[in-house]
Protein backbone atom coordinates (compact mmCIF):
# COMPACT_ATOMS: atom_id res chain seq x y z
CA UNK A 1 0.00 0.00 0.00
CA UNK A 2 1.48 3.13 -0.88
CA UNK A 3 2.25 6.06 1.53
CA UNK A 4 -0.28 8.97 1.24
CA UNK A 5 1.16 11.85 -0.56
CA UNK A 6 2.44 14.67 1.93
CA UNK A 7 2.23 18.35 0.52
CA UNK A 8 4.32 20.98 1.30
CA UNK A 9 3.54 23.81 3.77
CA UNK A 10 2.61 26.63 0.81
CA UNK A 11 0.29 23.88 -1.35
CA UNK A 12 -1.40 23.30 2.12
CA UNK A 13 -2.08 27.22 2.77
CA UNK A 14 -2.58 27.49 -0.57
CA UNK A 15 -5.63 25.15 -0.17
CA UNK A 16 -6.74 26.12 3.05
CA UNK A 17 -6.99 30.09 1.76
CA UNK A 18 -9.03 28.63 -0.86
CA UNK A 19 -11.46 26.70 1.12
CA UNK A 20 -11.94 29.94 3.40
CA UNK A 21 -12.54 32.14 0.38
CA UNK A 22 -14.97 29.72 -0.76
CA UNK A 23 -16.67 28.81 2.22
CA UNK A 24 -17.08 32.69 3.10
CA UNK A 25 -18.68 33.23 -0.14
CA UNK A 26 -21.41 30.25 0.46
CA UNK A 27 -21.88 32.09 3.84
CA UNK A 28 -22.28 35.68 2.26
CA UNK A 29 -24.29 34.50 -0.85
CA UNK A 30 -26.83 31.91 0.75
CA UNK A 31 -27.37 34.70 3.86
CA UNK A 32 -31.28 34.47 2.67
CA UNK A 33 -31.06 30.53 3.77
CA UNK A 34 -28.66 30.32 6.21
CA UNK A 35 -29.54 32.94 8.42
CA UNK A 36 -33.32 32.28 9.19
CA UNK A 37 -31.88 27.68 9.78
CA UNK A 38 -29.41 29.30 12.48
CA UNK A 39 -31.93 31.47 14.51
CA UNK A 40 -34.25 28.28 14.23
CA UNK A 41 -31.58 26.11 15.08
CA UNK A 42 -30.76 28.02 18.32
CA UNK A 43 -34.54 28.71 19.01
CA UNK A 44 -35.40 24.97 18.99
CA UNK A 45 -32.41 23.81 21.41
CA UNK A 46 -33.57 26.77 23.73
CA UNK A 47 -37.37 25.35 23.57
CA UNK A 48 -35.69 21.86 23.82
CA UNK A 49 -36.43 21.95 27.27
CA UNK A 50 -40.21 23.03 27.44
CA UNK A 51 -40.85 20.19 24.63
CA UNK A 52 -39.04 17.59 26.89
CA UNK A 53 -41.42 18.92 30.40
CA UNK A 54 -44.60 18.47 28.10
CA UNK A 55 -43.54 14.87 26.84
CA UNK A 56 -42.83 13.68 30.47
CA UNK A 57 -46.18 14.64 31.31
CA UNK A 58 -47.48 12.37 28.48
CA UNK A 59 -48.45 14.68 26.34
CA UNK A 60 -48.06 14.21 22.33
CA UNK A 61 -44.96 15.36 20.82
CA UNK A 62 -46.52 17.21 18.04
CA UNK A 63 -48.43 19.08 20.52
CA UNK A 64 -45.77 20.00 22.78
CA UNK A 65 -43.83 21.02 20.23
CA UNK A 66 -46.97 23.18 19.41
CA UNK A 67 -46.94 24.49 22.88
CA UNK A 68 -43.49 25.73 23.11
CA UNK A 69 -43.69 26.93 20.23
CA UNK A 70 -46.84 29.10 20.80
CA UNK A 71 -45.34 30.47 23.61
CA UNK A 72 -42.21 31.61 22.38
CA UNK A 73 -44.28 33.45 20.02
CA UNK A 74 -46.25 35.00 22.40
CA UNK A 75 -43.59 36.40 24.56
CA UNK A 76 -41.48 37.62 21.37
CA UNK A 77 -45.30 39.33 20.37
CA UNK A 78 -45.53 41.12 23.75
CA UNK A 79 -42.30 42.48 23.32
CA UNK A 80 -43.11 43.13 19.95
CA UNK A 81 -46.85 45.18 21.40
CA UNK A 82 -44.09 47.09 23.82
CA UNK A 83 -41.92 48.42 21.58
CA UNK A 84 -43.98 49.66 18.75
CA UNK A 85 -46.57 51.28 21.50
CA UNK A 86 -43.27 53.06 22.86
CA UNK A 87 -42.45 54.08 19.22
CA UNK A 88 -46.11 55.53 18.08
CA UNK A 89 -45.86 57.85 21.06
CA UNK A 90 -42.03 58.75 20.09
CA UNK A 91 -43.16 59.32 16.48
CA UNK A 92 -46.21 62.14 17.60
CA UNK A 93 -43.74 63.60 18.94
CA UNK A 94 -41.06 63.64 15.94
CA UNK A 95 -41.56 66.71 14.33
CA UNK A 96 -40.99 69.07 17.59
CA UNK A 97 -37.85 66.51 17.95
CA UNK A 98 -36.59 67.32 14.40
CA UNK A 99 -37.41 71.02 14.92
CA UNK A 100 -35.31 71.21 18.03
CA UNK A 101 -32.71 69.11 16.85
CA UNK A 102 -32.61 71.43 13.74
CA UNK A 103 -32.16 74.60 15.91
CA UNK A 104 -29.68 73.21 18.36
CA UNK A 105 -28.01 71.92 15.20
CA UNK A 106 -27.88 75.85 13.46
CA UNK A 107 -26.45 77.24 16.55
CA UNK A 108 -23.61 74.47 16.37
CA UNK A 109 -22.51 75.58 13.24
CA UNK A 110 -22.61 79.08 14.06
CA UNK A 111 -20.32 78.43 17.18
CA UNK A 112 -17.74 76.24 15.53
CA UNK A 113 -16.21 78.35 13.02
CA UNK A 114 -15.38 81.02 15.66
CA UNK A 115 -14.04 78.12 18.52
CA UNK A 116 -12.42 76.40 15.72
CA UNK A 117 -11.26 79.03 13.22
CA UNK A 118 -13.16 77.00 10.15
CA UNK A 119 -14.46 79.56 7.67
CA UNK A 120 -18.12 78.97 7.64
CA UNK A 121 -18.43 78.94 3.41
CA UNK A 122 -16.51 75.60 4.21
CA UNK A 123 -18.92 74.50 6.58
CA UNK A 124 -22.29 75.55 4.60
CA UNK A 125 -20.50 73.99 1.40
CA UNK A 126 -19.78 70.49 3.29
CA UNK A 127 -23.29 70.82 4.38
CA UNK A 128 -24.87 71.35 0.89
CA UNK A 129 -22.99 68.58 -0.86
CA UNK A 130 -23.90 65.90 1.77
CA UNK A 131 -27.58 67.37 1.81
CA UNK A 132 -27.26 66.54 -2.21
CA UNK A 133 -25.45 63.42 -1.52
CA UNK A 134 -28.56 62.15 0.81
CA UNK A 135 -31.26 63.37 -2.11
CA UNK A 136 -29.49 61.51 -4.42
CA UNK A 137 -29.32 58.32 -2.63
CA UNK A 138 -32.91 58.79 -0.78
CA UNK A 139 -34.60 56.96 -3.88
CA UNK A 140 -32.15 53.97 -3.57
CA UNK A 141 -32.32 53.65 0.51
CA UNK A 142 -35.95 53.25 0.27
CA UNK A 143 -35.80 50.42 -2.51
CA UNK A 144 -33.26 48.31 -0.14
CA UNK A 145 -35.54 49.59 2.93
CA UNK A 146 -38.44 48.54 1.31
CA UNK A 147 -36.91 44.97 0.12
CA UNK A 148 -35.32 44.54 3.58
CA UNK A 149 -39.02 44.63 4.76
CA UNK A 150 -40.02 42.02 2.66
CA UNK A 151 -37.25 39.76 3.74
CA UNK A 152 -37.84 40.14 7.32
CA UNK A 153 -41.77 39.34 6.94
CA UNK A 154 -40.54 36.16 4.76
CA UNK A 155 -38.08 34.95 7.28
CA UNK A 156 -41.14 35.84 9.98
CA UNK A 157 -42.67 33.12 8.64
CA UNK A 158 -40.14 30.35 7.50
CA UNK A 159 -38.10 30.67 10.95
CA UNK A 160 -41.07 29.24 13.12
CA UNK A 161 -41.19 26.47 10.55
CA UNK A 162 -37.65 25.59 10.85
CA UNK A 163 -38.21 25.36 14.42
CA UNK A 164 -40.95 23.03 14.34
CA UNK A 165 -39.28 20.74 11.81
CA UNK A 166 -35.97 20.75 13.85
CA UNK A 167 -37.44 19.58 17.19
CA UNK A 168 -39.57 17.22 15.30
CA UNK A 169 -37.01 15.63 13.40
CA UNK A 170 -34.58 16.00 16.41
CA UNK A 171 -33.74 12.37 17.06
CA UNK A 172 -33.62 11.84 13.30
CA UNK A 173 -30.86 14.78 13.01
CA UNK A 174 -28.73 13.31 16.10
CA UNK A 175 -28.75 10.08 14.52
CA UNK A 176 -27.80 10.53 11.72
CA UNK A 177 -24.58 13.14 13.31
CA UNK A 178 -23.62 10.02 15.16
CA UNK A 179 -23.58 7.80 11.92
CA UNK A 180 -21.35 10.17 10.12
CA UNK A 181 -18.80 9.19 12.41
CA UNK A 182 -16.94 5.68 13.39
CA UNK A 183 -18.26 3.77 16.50
CA UNK A 184 -15.28 4.47 18.47
CA UNK A 185 -15.62 8.55 18.55
CA UNK A 186 -19.52 7.94 19.35
CA UNK A 187 -19.08 8.74 22.83
CA UNK A 188 -16.99 12.17 22.03
CA UNK A 189 -19.87 13.12 19.48
CA UNK A 190 -22.44 12.50 22.29
CA UNK A 191 -20.35 14.74 24.55
CA UNK A 192 -19.68 17.15 21.98
CA UNK A 193 -23.33 17.55 20.99
CA UNK A 194 -24.32 17.70 24.59
CA UNK A 195 -22.28 20.26 25.87
CA UNK A 196 -23.21 22.45 22.31
CA UNK A 197 -26.99 22.15 23.46
CA UNK A 198 -25.94 23.05 27.16
CA UNK A 199 -23.77 26.20 26.29
CA UNK A 200 -26.45 27.71 23.45
CA UNK A 201 -29.55 27.20 26.28
CA UNK A 202 -27.55 28.71 29.10
CA UNK A 203 -25.98 31.41 26.59
CA UNK A 204 -29.40 32.55 25.60
CA UNK A 205 -31.42 31.95 29.03
CA UNK A 206 -28.43 34.09 30.46
CA UNK A 207 -29.15 36.48 27.59
CA UNK A 208 -32.61 36.81 28.33
CA UNK A 209 -32.49 37.43 31.95
CA UNK A 210 -29.28 40.06 30.88
CA UNK A 211 -31.37 41.99 28.68
CA UNK A 212 -34.65 42.68 30.81
CA UNK A 213 -32.51 43.27 33.84
CA UNK A 214 -30.13 46.31 31.53
CA UNK A 215 -33.61 47.34 30.19
CA UNK A 216 -34.85 48.01 33.91
CA UNK A 217 -31.57 49.72 35.12
CA UNK A 218 -31.81 51.56 31.64
CA UNK A 219 -35.51 52.70 32.17
CA UNK A 220 -35.22 53.73 35.39
CA UNK A 221 -32.32 55.89 35.15
CA UNK A 222 -33.81 58.08 32.51
CA UNK A 223 -36.85 57.89 34.45
CA UNK A 224 -35.11 59.81 37.21
CA UNK A 225 -33.42 62.57 35.17
CA UNK A 226 -36.88 62.95 33.46
CA UNK A 227 -35.93 62.26 30.03
CA UNK A 228 -38.75 61.53 27.60
CA UNK A 229 -39.34 57.81 26.29
CA UNK A 230 -37.52 56.14 28.65
CA UNK A 231 -38.93 53.07 28.58
CA UNK A 232 -38.32 53.31 24.90
CA UNK A 233 -34.69 54.23 24.88
CA UNK A 234 -34.01 51.48 27.92
CA UNK A 235 -35.36 48.65 25.60
CA UNK A 236 -33.36 49.40 22.93
CA UNK A 237 -30.58 50.52 24.81
CA UNK A 238 -30.81 46.61 26.46
CA UNK A 239 -31.20 45.40 22.69
CA UNK A 240 -28.23 46.95 21.55
CA UNK A 241 -26.36 45.85 24.56
CA UNK A 242 -26.68 42.55 22.96
CA UNK A 243 -23.90 43.54 20.55
CA UNK A 244 -20.63 43.28 22.39
CA UNK A 245 -18.88 46.20 22.68
CA UNK A 246 -20.39 48.29 19.46
CA UNK A 247 -23.47 47.69 21.00
CA UNK A 248 -23.44 49.58 23.78
CA UNK A 249 -21.68 52.50 22.25
CA UNK A 250 -24.47 52.82 20.40
CA UNK A 251 -27.01 52.80 23.14
CA UNK A 252 -25.50 55.41 25.14
CA UNK A 253 -25.63 57.66 21.81
CA UNK A 254 -29.11 58.09 21.63
CA UNK A 255 -30.40 58.91 25.20
CA UNK A 256 -27.67 61.57 24.60
CA UNK A 257 -28.99 63.08 21.31
CA UNK A 258 -32.65 62.85 22.97
CA UNK A 259 -31.04 64.49 26.20
CA UNK A 260 -29.77 67.27 24.24
CA UNK A 261 -32.61 67.57 22.04
CA UNK A 262 -35.31 68.10 25.04
CA UNK A 263 -33.93 69.17 27.66
CA UNK A 264 -32.50 72.82 28.48
CA UNK A 265 -29.20 72.33 30.01
CA UNK A 266 -26.31 69.90 28.17
CA UNK A 267 -25.60 68.57 31.38
CA UNK A 268 -28.19 66.24 31.06
CA UNK A 269 -26.19 64.48 28.84
CA UNK A 270 -23.56 63.80 31.19
CA UNK A 271 -25.56 62.53 33.61
CA UNK A 272 -27.15 60.12 30.88
CA UNK A 273 -23.75 59.18 30.25
CA UNK A 274 -22.73 58.73 33.86
CA UNK A 275 -25.51 56.42 34.34
CA UNK A 276 -24.85 54.30 31.49
CA UNK A 277 -21.31 53.63 32.56
CA UNK A 278 -22.74 52.55 36.27
CA UNK A 279 -25.34 50.48 34.37
CA UNK A 280 -22.55 48.83 32.27
CA UNK A 281 -20.27 48.52 35.45
CA UNK A 282 -22.89 46.35 37.06
CA UNK A 283 -23.51 44.40 33.88
CA UNK A 284 -20.19 43.48 33.23
CA UNK A 285 -19.31 42.77 36.94
CA UNK A 286 -22.11 41.48 38.21
CA UNK A 287 -25.04 40.53 35.41
CA UNK A 288 -22.69 38.79 32.65
CA UNK A 289 -20.39 36.81 35.45
CA UNK A 290 -23.08 35.39 37.93
CA UNK A 291 -25.99 35.17 35.49
CA UNK A 292 -25.29 34.44 31.87
CA UNK A 293 -22.40 31.95 33.86
CA UNK A 294 -21.15 30.60 30.94
CA UNK A 295 -18.35 28.24 31.03
CA UNK A 296 -17.28 29.14 27.33
CA UNK A 297 -15.94 32.61 27.59
CA UNK A 298 -14.63 34.39 24.04
CA UNK A 299 -11.75 36.81 24.62
CA UNK A 300 -11.92 40.68 23.47
CA UNK A 301 -9.76 40.66 20.54
CA UNK A 302 -11.99 37.21 19.52
CA UNK A 303 -15.47 38.90 20.40
CA UNK A 304 -15.04 42.29 18.12
CA UNK A 305 -13.31 40.67 15.24
CA UNK A 306 -16.20 38.25 14.80
CA UNK A 307 -18.96 41.02 15.78
CA UNK A 308 -17.50 42.64 12.81
CA UNK A 309 -16.98 40.10 10.19
CA UNK A 310 -20.43 38.71 11.01
CA UNK A 311 -21.93 42.51 10.81
CA UNK A 312 -19.94 42.37 7.16
CA UNK A 313 -21.64 38.84 6.11
CA UNK A 314 -25.56 39.21 7.76
CA UNK A 315 -26.08 42.87 8.67
CA UNK A 316 -27.75 43.41 12.46
CA UNK A 317 -28.11 39.76 12.57
CA UNK A 318 -24.86 38.05 11.88
CA UNK A 319 -23.75 40.42 15.27
CA UNK A 320 -26.35 39.09 17.37
CA UNK A 321 -25.28 35.02 15.97
CA UNK A 322 -21.44 36.13 15.81
CA UNK A 323 -20.54 35.15 19.46
CA UNK A 324 -23.04 32.32 20.09
CA UNK A 325 -21.66 30.71 17.09
CA UNK A 326 -17.91 31.18 17.81
CA UNK A 327 -19.18 29.26 21.22
CA UNK A 328 -20.20 26.42 19.57
CA UNK A 329 -16.57 26.90 17.49
CA UNK A 330 -14.96 26.86 21.36
CA UNK A 331 -15.96 23.42 22.30
CA UNK A 332 -16.17 21.83 19.32
CA UNK A 333 -12.24 22.72 19.60
CA UNK A 334 -12.22 21.83 22.93
CA UNK A 335 -13.00 18.27 22.58
CA UNK A 336 -10.69 17.30 19.80
CA UNK A 337 -7.24 16.94 20.70
CA UNK A 338 -5.86 18.45 16.95
CA UNK A 339 -8.05 21.51 17.33
CA UNK A 340 -7.51 22.19 21.50
CA UNK A 341 -5.00 25.22 20.32
CA UNK A 342 -7.47 26.88 18.60
CA UNK A 343 -10.25 26.95 21.46
CA UNK A 344 -7.16 28.25 23.52
CA UNK A 345 -6.83 30.98 21.42
CA UNK A 346 -10.50 31.68 21.33
CA UNK A 347 -11.01 31.50 25.12
CA UNK A 348 -10.10 34.16 27.88
CA UNK A 349 -7.85 32.44 29.89
CA UNK A 350 -4.32 34.09 29.68
CA UNK A 351 -1.38 32.14 30.42
CA UNK A 352 1.18 33.16 33.24
CA UNK A 353 4.02 35.33 31.50
CA UNK A 354 6.23 34.60 34.60
CA UNK A 355 6.16 30.63 33.74
CA UNK A 356 8.09 31.45 30.34
CA UNK A 357 10.40 33.99 32.15
CA UNK A 358 11.63 31.01 34.20
CA UNK A 359 11.33 28.08 31.18
CA UNK A 360 13.81 30.78 29.26
CA UNK A 361 15.91 31.02 32.13
CA UNK A 362 16.66 27.71 32.82
CA UNK A 363 17.31 26.96 29.15
CA UNK A 364 20.64 29.27 29.11
CA UNK A 365 21.53 27.92 31.75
Amino acid sequence: MQNAMKLPFYAKASLLSVGIVAFVAILYVAQDIIVPLIFGTIIAVLLHPVVAFFERKKVNRIIAISIALLLAIILIAALAVLIFSQLSRFSESWPALVEKFTSLFNQTIHWAPGYFDISPDKINSWLSDTKDQIINSSSVVIGQTILSVGNTVVVLFVIPVYIFLILFYQPLLLDFIYKVFSSDKQSQVAEIVTQTKGVIQRYLIGLFIEMVLVAILNSIGLLILGIEYAFLIGIIGALLNLIPYIGGVIAVAIPIMIALVTKESPLFALYVTAIYIFIQLIDNNYIVPKIVASKVRINALVSIVVVLVGGALWGVAGMFLSIPLVAIVKVICDRIESLKPFGFLLGDTMPEIIIFKIKSLKKKK
